[in-house]
């Protein structure tokens, strides 16, 4: 049991840390909170933490292996990734300014469809399946009590959202917003060159 709960707590915190680094996650929420509003960053959190779900569960169930043993599943998968990366960095550059510094300005957009754009976005990359496997070989046991199955996913679930809802409700507030509404043309432009790398990056790496 002990060694079980040090497992667990050594693959929580490199979970968090994974989450806390800089990335096109991160950069996605950040955006949202700050150019529609708290309750669309939250459901992109909770689709990235659906997102962490996923992976999370592909790793125990040793899908990674299949990724590692046919390169051209693991090639295709960071294609689509890759240029689904791009087609976000697209949206972003062809937003219209709008030179207006009324909140009332700033677009809405559906929880359900920011859940969905945080779900692609966290598993556009199968690299970080074998992050998560590469994380549970080093802290877990060849035989992985059953339990684990269902505890390690959730606690995925649990870090990420917890992390991004920080983010979310840090950046949708009053002085973030202001920032975001004053240089809006100049933070898309930004936002969309960072992720049309990262997607670069991913296609070529």
């Amino acid at each position: 049991m002990t060694n079980d709960v040090i497992a667990l707590s050594a693959i929580g915190v490199a979970i968090l840390f994974g989450a806390m680094s800089p990335g096109v996650s991160f950069l996605l929420v950040a955006r949202t909170a700050m150019s529609s509003s708290r309750r669309a960053a939250l459901s992109v959190a909770a689709g990235m933490g659906f997102g962490a779900f996923v992976f999370a569960a592909i790793a125990l169930a040793g899908l990674h292996t299949l990724l590692t043993l046919i390169p051209s599943l693991y090639t295709g998968l960071k294609v689509a990734g890759g240029c689904y990366l791009l087609w976000l960095a697209l949206k972003m550059f062809r937003r219209p300014s709008n030179r207006s510094n009324d909140f009332t300005d700033a677009a809405e957009v559906s929880a359900s469809k920011a859940f969905m754009t945080g779900v692609f976005t966290q598993i556009s990359n199968p690299h970080t399946a074998l992050v998560f496997a590469s994380i549970f070989s080093a802290a877990l046991s060849k035989n992985i009590p059953p339990v684990m199955y269902i505890i390690l996913p959730t606690m995925a679930f649990v870090i990420d959202v917890l992390w991004y809802a920080v983010v979310a409700c840090l950046l949708s507030t009053h002085g973030p917003r202001l920032a975001y509404i004053k240089y809006r043309k100049f933070i898309d432009k930004l936002s969309g060159g960072i992720m049309a790398l990262l997607g670069i990056r991913l296609l070529l790496k």
